[in-house]
């Protein structure tokens, strides 16, 4: 079966062809794939996941129409159950759904707060204007860019990374469209190179990461993930080192006003890398990793709140100084009130979030009802775990690669590590196939002013195509041993 016989699995109303020799038996007998519900969740989810594509058109938030489709899935699988006198494997079913979301939302929640503390004390943008005073020429910022882009990622999310390589790219492109272009395609596959090795840098390595897989070579574990570190970087330097020949080679005239870093940055920077060690200690430790995570927050709020309790004692001691060092120690303090922690929390982005929600709910929904069980068949056993792995790469070009990978997760095939390995590279690179595949291609666009567009994109899309096939070459070879 094609690719494309594979989209429509998830997005056509299955119900409506013979699928009777492939039905699932939910629990206690009622199939509900042979069932008018099973049909109907397959319309609404395909429904909703078209709305979502669609949000640079319609201006609909992408959390609002999973959502919907997620509340309506569980209400009729509950009103199915319910007829029979069967509710308690769908209020367990229910309840470990959202178990899995809520660790994954405030996991999320708390390195989304420590990015926006960061971004508030202006360390992106000390870091911007540094490269811009440099003076690099455009290939050298293209290297740069990508670079900084493939190595910040694992540790910040690869949305927050790629718009600040982004902004660096337009601060010194002087409206070369060319370089903005090449520059912008090369900074969506670092970043999603870069977030492929690190439970932190991507959503999909996160998920893996969180549900502690195990295999007869061991768990998928953070150490385990550090095995991509190779096959990732191919993924980057294939298609950067072809691109890197058409950028223009001028050196561009820009400057940078800005400050410095506000008072503490540094020690946010710290006090991020030691809450993503507990984190890991807590996993190590076979405990939820995210109790790391929101221990990590007590960091931050605590910092906080030195930081506003000292604020008028360091601005007295430095108002003995001369007027021009006044001003500019003050700009550098920032405002204690600006800092608040729970501001930061305030400025998450709910709407990713919550369509977080929408999608693990949907996609535990359709799991339930008995269609992931018929593509597990179809994928791991029909196809082979190599190539089902490699289709989910081109697959999350087209659809986000968040229910790809939730769904692999519900059906849990029995795979070596090697494998599943394999899954987390392909999930996290496969988006660079297209500008709409990934959050940082999609999020450029945005931000591009034109510059950047998905038909830019897919003239380069064989480029890092053979790049996405160089790195699935590099890991089956460099990696042989974990299959």
């Amino acid at each position: 079966m094609s690719k494309l016989s594979l989209l429509l699995l998830f997005l056509l109303p299955l119900g409506l062809f013979p699928l009777s020799a492939l039905a699932y038996d939910a629990s206690e007998g009622i199939r509900l794939t042979e069932h008018w519900i099973g049909p109907t969740a397959l319309i609404l989810f395909g429904l909703a996941y078209g709305l979502v594509m669609a949000e640079e058109l319609t201006g609909l938030r992408k959390s609002k129409p999973v959502i919907l489709a997620a509340g309506l899935i569980w209400l009729m699988i509950a009103w199915v159950y319910s007829s029979q006198g069967m509710t308690q494997q769908v209020e367990y079913e229910l309840r470990h759904h959202l178990l899995q979301y809520v660790q994954l939302m405030l996991f999320l929640l708390v390195a989304m707060t420590y990015i926006n503390a960061l971004d508030e004390r202006q360390v992106f943008t000390a870091l911007r204007c540094w490269l811009i005073r440099k003076g690099f020429g455009f290939r050298k910022l293209f290297w740069i860019t990508g670079a900084l882009a493939f190595f910040i990622s694992p540790i910040a999310d690869n949305l927050t990374t790629a718009l600040l390589m982004y902004a660096v790219v337009l601060a010194v492109a002087g409206g070369n469209s060319a370089f903005i272009l090449l520059g912008a395609i090369n900074i969506v596959v670092a970043t999603n190179a870069g977030g492929a090795f690190s439970p932190f840098g991507d959503i999909t390595t996160l998920m893996v990461w969180q549900r502690g897989v195990e295999t007869a070579q061991g768990p998928v574990n953070l150490w385990a993930f550090f095995a991509l570190f190779l096959p990732a970087l191919v993924n980057w330097l294939v298609p950067a080192l072809i691109m890197s020949f058409s950028v223009p080679n001028e050196v561009p005239a820009t400057q940078c006003a800005v400050g410095g870093m506000k008072r503490g940055a540094r020690r946010i920077i710290g006090l991020f890398l030691l809450t993503i060690a507990t984190a890991v200690l807590f996993h190590q430790l076979h405990m939820p990793p995210v109790i790391g995570m929101l221990t990590g927050l007590a960091y931050l709020q605590f910092f906080g709140f030195y930081l506003k309790r000292t604020y008028q004692r360091e601005r007295l001691r430095d108002s003995r100084k001369a007027a021009r060092t006044e001003l500019e120690h003050d700009g550098q303090m920032g405002d204690p009130v600006a800092f608040d922690v729970y501001n930061r929390i305030a400025r998450a982005e709910w709407d990713t979030l919550l369509f977080f929600y929408g999608v693990v709910m949907c996609v535990g929904g359709l799991g339930f009802i008995g269609y992931l069980a018929m593509a597990s068949e179809l994928m791991y056993i029909d196809w082979g775990a190599t190539q089902a792995n490699i289709a989910v790469g081109v697959l999350s070009a087209i659809i986000d690669n968040i229910p790809v990978i939730y769904a692999i997760l519900t059906m849990l095939p029995d795979m070596s590590l090697g494998q599943w390995l394999l899954v987390t590279l392909t999930a996290a690179v496969g988006g660079s196939l297209l500008s709409i595949g990934s959050a940082a291609g999609v999020a450029l666009m945005a931000q591009s002013g034109g510059y950047y567009s998905f038909i830019g994109h897919l003239k380069w899309t064989p480029v890092i195509a053979l790049g996405y096939a160089a790195s699935i070459a590099c890991h089956l070879w460099l990696n042989g041993g974990l299959f």
